[in-house]
């Protein structure tokens, strides 16, 4: 004797179809998610090499003003 399929009721249907949905919508989050913290992180780091070298640049001109006085003393004060 075959056996009888069992019938789905529309709002079992409809259940069904939600919760699948809500999966795939919560592993898209989740991916997003992880995707924002790895820009946040890549943010943080460009932010510490701009800084780097603004302070790098800062050294670099105060050098280069020392050694203009230094030239610039010996050069004409004479």
């Amino acid at each position: 004797m075959p056996r009888k399929k069992k019938s789905i009721t529309p709002s079992e249907q409809v259940g069904f179809r939600l919760s699948s949905h809500e999966k795939v919508c919560a592993e898209r989050m989740k991916t997003l998610f992880k995707a924002i913290d790895e820009m946040r992180q890549d943010i943080k780091d460009l932010r510490q090499d701009v800084n780097k070298g603004k302070g790098a640049v800062n050294v670099l001109i105060f050098l280069a003003g020392s050694i203009a006085a230094i030239i610039g003393f010996f050069k004409w004060g004479n």
